[in-house]
């Protein structure tokens, strides 16, 4: 399904070429200063929440029957995965399966995405050796100095 886009003032300004796009697609309504809102049909919503804690619940399903199974195919689905240590592959893949399935549980699928994303950034890190490195250490004592709490005076 395609999204459409808008300036959000134009939800305030120009209704009638807003709520029209709603009949065939998902509305993304762009903010300059605040994340973006997305609009959709209550229906079209609906049958995705559903089909994503479907989809969830399945993977969870097979998880508890077979953790190897589908640990193995969130490696295949994060190819970035493989620029993980070992070790670090199969914690990513055991802590992103373990959200998953809690978000199946909940709902609550911002957990999920924010590992998701924080992983990523962790297997581009080692992608590059050289950064690792320098951000594994070891490091000099002397390099660092204390800074005062934020927002208090000293």
């Amino acid at each position: 399904m395609a999204e459409k886009s808008f300036p959000f003032s134009d939800l305030i300004r120009k209704q009638t070429s807003v709520f029209p796009a709603l009949a065939d697609a998902d509305v993304i309504l762009e903010r300059r200063d605040a994340e973006n809102l997305v609009l959709s049909r209550s229906e079209r919503f609906e049958a995705k929440e559903t089909a994503l804690r479907l989809l969830a619940r399945t993977i969870a399903i097979i998880a508890r029957s077979n953790r190897g199974l589908a640990e193995e195919v969130f490696a295949e689905e994060l190819p970035w995965l493989k620029w993980l240590p070992d070790t670090g592959r199969a914690e990513a893949a055991a802590e992103l399966l373990d959200q998953l399935i809690a978000g199946a549980d909940t709902g609550l699928f911002t957990p999920f995405a924010r590992d998701l994303v924080a992983w990523q950034h962790t297997a581009e890190i080692y992608a590059q050796p050289e950064l690792a490195h320098r951000l594994t250490g070891p490091f000099d004592p002397a390099d660092f100095s204390e800074v005062s709490r934020p927002g208090h005076a000293e």
